[in-house]
């Protein structure tokens, strides 16, 4: 996992806290793209869910085949209460959200890997 050299508590604590913002700031960067205005609290609420399945699926070593679909299922279940949506607008917002935390998702990922091997 990401901040994690060993099994102890603060460094699952620390990835799970980091995913959970992360995906927070995804969430609401796809509900404001598809409901316009919203607030930046609501999608708090979503983040540390998908975060929460990530990071046990990870310590307890379940296949990302088993993980992922639930993590969807979960964001969706939390987008549906936070943004009190109908069917349809919130599997829009899903979509949006995992497209959305993939695409910067790289864009981080890329970032650390250009600074790891920049020339000292």
């Amino acid at each position: 996992m990401f901040l994690q050299t060993g099994a102890g508590a603060i460094p699952v604590a620390g990835t799970f806290l980091s995913l959970a913002l992360f995906l927070s700031v995804t969430a609401h960067v796809a509900a404001r793209n598809v409901l316009g205005g919203v607030r930046l609290r609501l999608a708090l609420t979503v983040g540390p869910g998908p975060a929460a399945v990530a990071v046990t699926g990870a310590a307890l070593s379940i296949s990302a085949a088993a993980t992922v679909p639930l993590a969807v299922l979960v964001d969706a279940l939390l987008v549906r209460r936070a943004y009190e949506l109908e069917r349809r607008l919130t599997v829009y917002v899903t979509a949006i959200h995992a497209v959305v935390s993939v695409l910067f998702g790289a864009v981080v990922v890329a970032g650390f890997l250009i600074l790891r091997t920049a020339p000292q």
